[in-house]
């Protein structure tokens, strides 16, 4: 393999950063993100500008020592001005290589182009299939290559969206689409990106653990027994233990008033274990404590010393019941999942 052996893409929020930064340092430097600003709907420019800029800091400071991409999939035409001189500091500051993609504005695709080309760090070609696969877009990809400085390295980032029960053909849509994109480029790198894990609502969670199949995973054995001549240069990617959904959630200058639950999440090889916490009420203590320790129960725990993320689980299970210490709550969780997804991931790549 000539790319990253994992893909995966990530919000460009606290949790995820501090996710990202509380793997262990062999499996950090597998990993190589694709980091997502969420949507800033209808911003003043004042407050888009402090948001979008606290967020890169926050990733620089965990990118320091790794490559990454940072893409701005939502921008409004009326901001990419703003996200361009933001992006273009943060990827001179750190190794951020900068994403654009077909069916952009033409403003965004050329910020995106002049600072790959101005930074010398290469360029994220990120193609969105959320169904089948669409001939068209093969132009589409070559015409924006066609505008690309010829000394800029190309990265491919094939980004299949939700991939759950109701898409079966995943594997084969990816494949076509990567058939009619190979060819476009010399491509440095090039990784299929898709997400399983559900939107989680509570009537789903009301029986106890709830199993969700890892689709994302079994298109990608579909893709690597293929026997594709470019196998070798593709990588892994998905959405991390959370939902596709999590990019694209607006962020809110009041983190509170959430819903009064959340979820524990499990990572095994074909599945998804979810479990219901609760966020505020009086058995909150209990109820953490007793959720985690139905994880720790699964035949497929890999023991707390797999990752920061098994070893907080082992100890909101063993947590006194009078204190709520260690008990989490939403960004808590979301941190927790994804640091023993990422670390999971990376060692079954490894084949270790």
């Amino acid at each position: 393999m000539s790319g990253p052996l994992y893909v995966p893409v990530l919000p460009t929020r606290p949790h995820a950063a501090q996710a990202y930064r509380r793997l262990r340092p062999d499996v950090q430097s597998a990993v190589v993100p694709l980091w997502n600003l969420p949507p800033h709907p209808g911003w003043a420019p004042a407050a888009f500008a402090t948001d979008v800029r606290k967020d890169l800091r926050a990733v620089r400071m965990v990118q320091r020592h790794h490559p990454a991409w940072v893409d701005a999939p939502f921008a409004e035409d009326t901001q990419i001005p703003t996200l361009a001189d933001a992006l273009s500091s943060a990827s001179a500051a750190a190794s951020l290589r900068p994403v654009t993609g077909p069916g952009r504005p033409e403003p965004q695709q050329t910020a995106a182009l002049e600072t790959a080309r101005r930074i010398g760090c290469g360029l994220g070609v990120r193609v969105r299939v959320t169904g089948e696969w669409d001939g068209g877009t093969t132009e589409a990809v070559r015409d924006l290559l066609a505008r690309a400085d010829p000394t800029v390295s190309v990265d491919l980032l094939l980004d299949l969206g939700s991939v759950l029960a109701d898409r079966p053909d995943a594997g084969k849509e990816a494949l076509r689409a990567l058939d009619a994109l190979i060819p476009l480029a010399p491509w440095r790198t090039a990784a299929t990106l898709g997400g399983s894990f559900p939107d989680a609502t509570a009537a789903m969670l009301e029986q106890g653990l709830r199993e969700e199949p890892r689709m994302d995973w079994q298109m990608w054995q579909e893709i690597s027994d293929s026997s594709r001549a470019y196998l070798p240069l593709l990588s892994y990617g998905d959405y991390g233990a959370m939902s596709t959904s999590v990019v694209a959630r607006v962020p809110t200058p009041d983190r509170k008033g959430g819903p009064p639950w959340g979820v524990l999440r499990y990572t095994t090889e074909r599945s998804f274990v979810l479990c219901k916490v609760l966020a505020r009420g009086d058995d909150r203590v209990a109820v953490n404590r007793a959720a985690a320790r139905q994880i720790l129960d699964l035949a497929d725990f890999r023991g707390a010393t797999a990752s920061d993320g098994e070893s907080w689980l082992r100890d909101c299970a063993r947590g006194p019941a009078t204190s709520s210490s260690g008990t989490g709550g939403p960004a808590e969780w979301l941190r927790v999942g994804n640091v023993q997804h990422m670390t999971y991931i990376v060692r079954s790549l490894r084949g270790s």
